[in-house]
């Protein structure tokens, strides 16, 4: 692996990023304040555009690597990291310089080959690896990656890290299942590693913002597994959400949104009594879901249509969308430090 080293300057400027130029605008968002980006990738251009999030003016693109699939952000909003998936094919990272908007270097992963989910937490960019059914760290200060663990599932495909980084979640799409890997208590630097059955092509999923639950969107039934962080007991809840792609909770843990694949729909649900609050029709289908930190909207790329659509979350209607190529996906939000 070669190694990565930045020398940037950053500014007051405020950026949403977005896969390839062209859009359509939509109204002011005057909630959005400071520098703050939302990135989206599109994967058939192999692009991460970077556009004002006020007026939703894409204002400069930059080249993602091959089949870029999701993409996130450093602590302090100036880099992202992007996973070149290729359905095992690949397995490097590709860096972005969101300051000078250009792209670094590449993470060369070796035998992890199928990186997908992405994480950032604790310095570390954490992230799956389809193949070699593991999740792993990188160190970009160190300029490798430091930890690895196996699931044993098909698929492990999207990954969350709690912040004490004592605890990492996955789906594994292929297996219809859940891991938990948690770190044991005591001086070895040990791990167990807990599968929870969930239900077929488990993928998108999301912790609830106060850590006790763990919301996983099985796209062959249209079902959502609910799981007590605590005890791993599992509640199934009917969501009629088929095709399911992303799940995400919103920042004060009230509604949980839905995408699918194979509908028109956004499924809203109210996080405490389980029932559907809306469905907004906003495409074909649709597949990543981002959404501000002070949950006004809600962006989904819409993939089959080549837009994303921005959703107010108050008003619970498409307020707008965003020409973002072909084939927009993963998208995650910067906030610079």
């Amino acid at each position: 692996m070669r190694s990565a080293r930045l020398s940037v300057s950053i500014s007051g400027a405020v950026f949403l990023v977005i896969a390839v130029a062209g859009g359509t605008a939509c109204a002011q968002n005057s909630a959005v304040t400071g520098a703050q980006h939302l990135l989206i990738l599109s994967k058939n251009e192999r692009m991460l555009s970077i556009v004002d999030p006020v007026t939703l003016k894409i204002v400069g693109r930059v080249p993602a690597g091959p089949d870029p699939h999701e993409v996130v952000s450093s602590a302090d909003g100036k880099v992202a990291y992007v996973s070149n998936y290729g359905g095992g094919t690949y397995n490097t990272i590709t860096i972005i310089d969101l300051v000078n908007q250009k792209s670094l270097n590449t993470v060369d992963l070796g035998a992890l080959r199928g990186p997908h989910g992405l994480h950032f937490a604790g310095g570390q960019v954490w992230f799956t690896s389809e193949v070699a059914k593991a999740i792993g760290s990188y160190d970009p200060v160190a300029n490798k990656v430091d930890w690895v663990m196996g699931t044993g599932q098909n698929g492990t495909h999207m990954i969350y890290v709690f912040p004490d980084l004592a605890r990492v979640v996955t789906t594994n799409v292929g297996s219809g299942s859940v891991s938990f890997i948690e770190k044991r208590a005591g001086q070895r630097p040990d791990w167990d590693v807990r599968t929870v059955a969930a239900s077929g092509r488990v993928e998108g999923f999301d912790v609830s913002p106060d850590g006790k639950q763990v919301w996983a969107a099985n796209a062959q039934d249209g079902t959502i597994t609910i799981i007590d962080v605590a005890s791993k007991s599992v509640t199934s809840l009917d969501a009629n959400v088929r095709g399911a792609n992303r799940l995400k909770f919103t920042p004060d843990g009230t509604l949980v949104l839905v995408s699918t694949l194979a509908g028109p729909d956004l499924t809203i649900l109210r996080a405490s009594d389980r029932s559907v609050v809306k469905r907004i029709p906003i495409g074909r289908g649709a597949a990543g879901i981002q959404i501000q930190p002070d949950g006004a909207r809600a962006y989904v790329a819409c993939s089959p249509d080549d837009y994303v659509a921005v959703v107010d979350l108050k008003s619970m209607q498409v307020v707008g969308r965003i020409e973002a190529g072909k084939n927009p996906d993963g998208l995650a939000w910067a906030v610079r430090r």
